[in-house]
């Protein structure tokens, strides 16, 4: 496949989504109104909308490697506070997924490039569980550390000023921990769910 085809496809689903709901396209265009910000892995393997058998427009969208949440990326933070600032989301999945290539490389020791010090977070992730990893497969320790890598990011997230200055205002906020399977097509919620400063640790907040 080419570019060329993907202009071809592109050209088919516009024509057969006009053609099922002509005022889709216009409707689209005068605003976007997600209640949804999903942080989630840039693997092509997880398309956001569809995991979650949702329309354009209804799910804003933030992917990197491995679905982190890092305090100084500008990029993230700016998706963040747009999000909740201004497009008033009322909840932010953090999505992960097994087989995950970012953590498998963090549990490795082959140099990659730049990508390693993106990974380091996850290095220590892994260190600081390390009794949770005895006696389990490869695989199996890429799966932990996927979910941990999860659950670790949805409390970066509300860790940051954007999150806890929407609580203190009294915005309707929650963020939430799920996972997907590449074998099975499932999204399994971690249940680490955070909607209020008061879930936090003393130690992250702000404006006490």
């Amino acid at each position: 496949m080419d570019v060329k085809q993907l202009l071809s496809n592109n050209r088919k689903w516009a024509e057969s989504m006009s053609a099922r709901d002509p005022d889709f396209f216009p409707r689209l265009a005068r605003q976007q109104k997600p209640e949804f910000l999903w942080i989630g892995c840039s693997d092509s393997r997880v398309p956001a909308n569809e995991v979650v058998g949702m329309m354009p427009g209804e799910l804003f969208v933030h992917r990197n490697v491995a679905n982190m949440v890092v305090a100084t990326d500008m990029n993230f933070l700016s998706v963040l506070q747009f999000a909740v600032d201004v497009l008033q989301v009322k909840q932010v999945i953090v999505c992960g997924h097994y087989g995950c290539g970012g953590v498998r490389a963090a549990l490795g020791y082959e140099t990659l490039g730049l990508i390693d010090n993106w990974l380091r977070a996850l290095k220590a992730l892994h260190h600081q569980n390390l009794p949770r990893f005895a006696g389990l497969s490869a695989e199996q320790q890429v799966n932990l550390l996927c979910e941990l890598n999860v659950q670790r990011q949805v409390r970066n997230v509300c860790h940051t000023t954007i999150v806890q200055s929407a609580w203190r205002r009294g915005q309707s906020l929650a963020v939430h921990g799920w996972i997907y399977g590449l074998t099975d097509g499932l999204v399994k919620d971690l249940m680490v769910t955070v909607d209020s400063a008061a879930q936090l640790d003393e130690t992250f907040l702000y404006d006490q």
